[in-house]
């Protein structure tokens, strides 16, 4: 990387969960290289290893013959991470809430819940075939009031 403040990279990968724990770590040195403390760390990495699991898992069937892609860039305001997979293509508006009663119990579902949770931004955008997931933390908190 060039230095903290400003750095990119881009990976294709194959769908495999090596890939998966590849984007993870990533995302833990680019957080750690931007700044981000100890405590928003890890949770910058499960977010956006919730996003990779998605995309390997939920957008390519672990489909050998798709890729997925993740970059990593650092502005002087933000970490922005991007995650495209070549599957169906995904609404988020058909995810079932998972804090609804009826789904309480389910063992999936959450994914989604959490790297909205954990990021400060997170937008959908519709490819064909596919679908990119970018998430953004904020370097430094917004200021208010004034």
């Amino acid at each position: 990387m060039a230095d903290s403040t400003t750095s990119r990279v881009s990976y294709t990968l194959d769908s495999t969960l090596d890939s998966v724990n590849k984007i993870e770590q990533t995302a833990e040195q680019y957080a750690q290289r931007a700044g981000f403390d100890e405590e928003a760390i890890p949770y910058i990495a499960m977010a956006v290893r919730e996003a990779a699991v998605n995309a390997v898992l939920h957008g390519n069937a672990y489909d050998m013959g798709k890729h997925i892609t993740a970059s990593f860039e650092t502005t002087s305001n933000d970490l922005v991470i991007r995650i495209t997979d070549q599957g169906p293509g995904l609404d988020p508006s058909t995810l079932p809430d998972p804090l609804a009663p009826e789904n309480i119990l389910r063992g999936s579902g959450r994914g989604i819940f959490l790297i909205r949770s954990f990021m400060d931004e997170v937008n959908f955008r519709k490819l064909h075939p596919g679908t990119e997931l970018t998430l953004i933390k904020h370097r430094t908190p917004a200021k208010s009031g004034t």
